[in-house]
Order: structure tokens, then C-alpha cells, then sequence
């Protein structure tokens, strides 16, 4: 099983401080507004939204994992619900990698990988290095190749 690039987790909890502060900024504008006797309110809510978003943050980079087996991809990962997701090979229709421009900023790749189905017909896989991403998008595609004559799991 291989995990994600460490900085990953920076960029999730960057996330989640961007979130707690637009919910902390809202929270003292709504106190500041009706409750002004109660103007602790705003930071209140930062500081919680704040200390769950990041430890959510650092867990979810702890469970992620994933693996490149013979006939199909696993994933695993998940906080408060688990997933493990298998995708087979002759599934795959397209795989693409994607940099969003924070991304690019801290050097990290996505790979996603669309599959044959009706729901959740995409499965990515984030905080990858871009040379990673760019391996892993060439050896999926010829293990996708290689495995069309069989059938599906």
C-alpha cells in the first residue's frame, strides 16, 4: 500500500482554516449584529471549526492509502466512515491528472481515473508528486490495455 505525499495534509489544512475563519467571520458579523453582549461568539466558532477541520485534516491523510495490483487499483481511505473502493482495470475509460494552481504552488498532482458506471464514476487520488501522477496515469493505462480481453471483477 503506498500513502499520499506528506504536503497533502498541508493543503487540507489550509482548507479547513480558510473555512473556519469564513465561519468565524460570519458567526461575529451575526453576533456583532443581534447578540452584541456576546462578541466572543465569532472566535468561539473559529476555534472549534478550526480544531475539527484539522484534525480531520490529519486523520484523513493517515487512512489514505492505495495500491496498483495485478487486476485492479484499491483505496482506502476515510475518517469517520471507511471506504475501500476497487476499481478493475477493464473498467477504466480515461485517466487524466489534473494541478489545480495551489497545487502547482506546493508541487503536488491528481490522478483521476474514470470508470464504466453509473454512480461515482470517477475515483482520485490526490497529493501525488507530478512525476508520480504521470507514472502511475502511463502503468494504469497499460494495465487497463493489457486487461480488456477479461472480464470484469
Amino acid at each position: 500500500m503506498r500513502t499520499l505525499d506528506p504536503r497533502v495534509r498541508w493543503l487540507w489544512v489550509g482548507r479547513a482554516l480558510v473555512v473556519a475563519l469564513i465561519l468565524g467571520a460570519i458567526a461575529t458579523a451575526g453576533a456583532l449584529a443581534a447578540l452584541p453582549q456576546w462578541p466572543w461568539i465569532g472566535p468561539a466558532v473559529f476555534v472549534l471549526v478550526a480544531t475539527l477541520g484539522v484534525g480531520h485534516a490529519l486523520l484523513l491523510y493517515r487512512s489514505w492509502s492505495y495500491e496498483i495490483r495485478e487486476d485492479s487499483m484499491l483505496l482506502d481511505r476515510g475518517v469517520i466512515t471507511r471506504i475501500r473502493t476497487v476499481v478493475p482495470y477493464v473498467r477504466v475509460q480515461h485517466i487524466d491528472t489534473s494541478r489545480g494552481p495551489i497545487e502547482r504552488a506546493v508541487g503536488l498532482s491528481s490522478l483521476v481515473v474514470y470508470t464504466a458506471g453509473s454512480r461515482g464514476a470517477d475515483v482520485t487520488i490526490p497529493g501525488l508528486r507530478p512525476r508520480e501522477a504521470t507514472d502511475l496515469q502511463t502503468r494504469l493505462k497499460a494495465l487497463a490495455i493489457e486487461s480488456e480481453g477479461e472480464d470484469a471483477v
